[in-house]
């Protein structure tokens, strides 16, 4: 992701998630709720978010669960199990965050796109089958579901985008059940496999951004 200037916004503390809040002021309705993956910061996601939408608002929020030098969004067991009461308490949370946070910043969640990775990517997916009507629009890059018991939401009139990468032994074998479960909730899907690992990249910003600015706003 070369050539793109990193933001650094004073971190915002008074909300339920720590985040920071770039690009406000202007003119445009665009928003973009950033998730990060695990074990690092709210920062680690913008480069990444300002080559999809450069002049979007990012609102970079932080994982409340620490992990080595940074932090993660729900409790793990393993690579591959989750802590279910650790997800459905921080999700209920998140979504507390996110309403609050668009009051306070005049933001239309209606015409936000929820962009996470990994971990942060599993938090948005869980974000939309325990709140419905948060999330409109998701980007889950590198995800897996992670919720064992999973309500019948009805995920209509919301658009997701995946992507997995090819090469991606730990949750990439996963990915196929979270499309059919979304896409039998009723979201319309777009499931991208690229050649990759965990890792992401340019290439997945520029999937991301095809796919918003090939979008039409959900009314």
């Amino acid at each position: 992701m070369t050539g793109v200037v990193v933001e650094n916004g004073p971190l915002l503390t008074d909300l339920a998630f720590p985040y920071r809040l770039l690009g406000a002021g202007g003119n445009g309705r665009e928003c973009l709720f950033l998730l990060h993956g695990s074990g690092v910061d709210e920062t680690t996601l913008v480069a990444l978010a300002r080559q999809i939408a450069p002049s979007a608002v990012l609102v970079a929020a932080r994982g409340r669960i620490p992990q080595e030098d940074g932090f993660r969004w729900f409790e793990r067991i393993t690579p591959t199990r989750f802590e279910q009461k650790s997800i459905r308490s921080e999700t209920a949370a998140f979504a507390a965050f996110a309403s609050e946070a668009a009051r306070r910043h005049g933001l239309d969640l209606g015409h936000a796109t929820f962009l996470g990775y990994s971990n942060g990517a599993n938090l948005v997916s869980s974000l939309m089958l325990l709140h419905p009507g948060i999330v409109r629009g998701a980007v889950l890059l590198r995800p897996m579901p992670v919720l064992d018991d999973v309500p019948a939401t009805d995920l209509k009139g919301t658009r997701t985008l995946i992507i997995t990468g090819a090469a991606d032994d730990t949750y990439g074998p996963f990915a196929p059940a979270l499309v059919t479960l979304l896409s039998q909730r009723g979201s319309a899907i777009d499931a991208r496999i690229i050649a990759s690992g965990h890792d992401i990249g340019d290439p997945d910003a520029a999937i991301v951004r095809q796919w918003l600015t090939g979008s039409v706003a959900i009314a």
